[in-house]
């Protein structure tokens, strides 16, 4: 499998949805700002999106990746066919049931994830109001998971990774109606999360079609291969989505805080997420079934070789991103976001908690990579162990930097809180001689924090001397600056070879 090219192709697109992400945070930040509308809005994007990520995203396609490809591997097309339309059918049953619940509890539910907001306060009434609308979106984008589950089984990255642009571009469809009807922006974003859901679904459905898998609705049956994934998806569903439960955690004591900490943090993360993204989640979503396949062949050898090369390449690009989000974060944030309602403090703001989020980054990058290691082997049960240890530590974490720090400190508990749990992964994965890392990936490593270094000082530098530009000018100067800069240090010092580099792009899936 040639893991660098099945990255590109998922990075790329997952790049293209964060850069139409950030147009459609821009709006946002300038229709909302940082304040009760921003607060309650976020809060209802996040519950939906949370349990999506844990529940579809993260445990699920954690279990049912290997699944499908061991059934595909070893009993063919029609029995993996099969496979998908159980636990589509299931999938669909169930959610049902919780989405209809989530209705009538909802809230109850809103208090329990911001429990700051007064019940008698407009945030918590607007947030319940935007929840109900927003939550079925859990139901259609928790099958549109499982169907890109399908297809990444079956080396298809493409249509899996577009579907979140979709999402950008209805919500930015439904701000610029807000701004031309003069309407409730907030709610409009609420129809418009909804309205994205029923288009990400369709859209993977086509491509499973055109890939030869058309699923069918079955009579939902709890079969033993449904009772095999589900031993796998529930303990999953912590270990595979501690981030985001550390972001719930975040939203939680955010909430006791002045109004706009929820908003600082969310911004922050979004930035943070355009690496994560293109670069954590990609090659995650490109390793699992590779090494799935390779375990199922008995290649062991290969196992270890791919995901020694996912972590190359994931340090490569993401040490010098973390770097530069600590040392020039505050003119991307101002070059970004700062227009309207999002003034001077809420960039500074904002920007504080954006370097705290990207101490963890090249952590969360390795959680990414280490995890499929387990999930490749049928093991979701020691991540999610893994994952609730150090789910507590964040708390611990947090409750001992809010104080001094205030959201800093929670952004900062969470980058620390990463580091713990890719730490733990790769211990136990080295114990079980599962991770062998090779003296030569040691040094490439070591030469990449070099590189980084070089970086940071010289974009500290760009800043310094461009500080009088037009913020969008100083960021068109900066991130070309960090780029070169990184990449031709990289290459002087020998932490990477850009042209064989070139040439691993060339080849072709294998």
């Amino acid at each position: 499998m040639n893991i660098l090219r099945a990255t590109a192709t998922v990075g790329s697109l997952t790049l293209l949805s964060r850069v139409s992400g950030f147009a459609r945070d821009a709006l946002i930040a300038g229709m909302l700002g940082a304040g009760v509308v921003a607060d309650a809005f976020f809060v209802a994007f996040k519950l939906a999106n949370l349990l999506r990520r844990l529940f579809a995203e993260g445990a699920f396609n954690a279990g049912f990746v290997p699944l499908f490809a061991r059934t595909l591997e070893g009993e063919g097309e029609g029995a993996a066919r099969r496979l998908a339309e159980e636990a589509f059918s299931l999938m669909a049953t169930i959610l049902l049931f919780v989405v209809f619940a989530a209705e009538l509890a909802m809230p109850w539910l809103v208090r329990a994830l911001a429990t700051g907001f007064d019940p008698a306060g407009p945030r918590y009434a607007l947030a319940v109001e935007l929840s109900r609308i927003t939550f079925p979106y859990l139901l259609l984008i928790s099958l549109a998971a499982l169907v890109s589950g399908v297809l990444n089984g079956l080396g298809r990255f493409a249509a899996a990774a577009f579907a979140p642009v979709l999402l950008n571009l209805t919500l930015i469809t439904a701000l610029l109606l807000a701004a031309f009807l003069f309407g409730m922006p907030a709610r409009l974003l609420a129809y418009g999360v909804l309205a994205a859901g029923v288009l990400q679904l369709a859209l993977v459905l086509r491509a499973a079609a055109r890939a030869g898998m058309v699923l069918r609705l079955r009579r939902p049956r709890i079969t033993p291969r449904m009772r095999r994934l589900f031993q796998l998806v529930l303990p999953g569903a912590l270990g595979a989505g501690v981030y985001q439960l550390n972001l719930v955690v975040d939203t939680w004591f955010a909430s006791h805080l002045p109004e706009g900490a929820i908003s600082y943090l969310f911004y922050a993360d979004r930035l943070n997420q355009l690496p994560l993204g293109a670069v954590g989640v990609a090659l995650g979503t490109a390793l699992l079934p590779g090494l799935a396949r390779a375990l199922r062949a008995g290649h062991r050898e290969a196992a270890h070789a791919l995901q020694n090369r996912a972590i190359e390449i994931g340090m490569l690009l993401t040490l010098p991103a973390a770097a530069a989000l600590i040392v020039v974060g505050e003119p991307i944030v101002r070059g970004l976001f700062e227009r309207g309602a999002f003034d001077a403090a809420t960039t500074r703001a904002t920007a504080g908690a954006l370097a705290a989020f990207a101490t963890g980054l090249p952590a969360y990058v390795l959680i990414k990579i280490l995890a499929p290691a387990f999930f490749a082997r049928e093991d979701t049960a020691t991540p999610a162990k893994i994952a609730a240890l150090c789910l507590g530590l964040n708390v611990l974490l947090v409750l001992g930097l809010i104080g001094p720090l205030a959201h800093v400190g929670i952004a900062l508990a969470t980058g620390l809180s990463n580091w713990a749990n890719a730490g733990l992964l790769a211990w136990v994965l080295w114990r079980r001689d599962a991770l062998a890392p090779t003296p030569e990936l040691r040094r490439r490593l070591l030469r990449m924090l070099l590189a980084a270094a070089v970086m940071a000082a010289v974009l500290l530098l760009v800043a310094e001397l461009g500080a009088g530009l037009h913020p969008l000018l100083l960021l068109a100067v900066i991130l070309p600056s960090g780029v070169l800069t990184f990449f031709g240090a990289a290459q002087l010092l020998g932490a990477v070879d850009l042209r064989s580099l070139g040439a691993a792009l060339r080849q072709p899936q294998a």
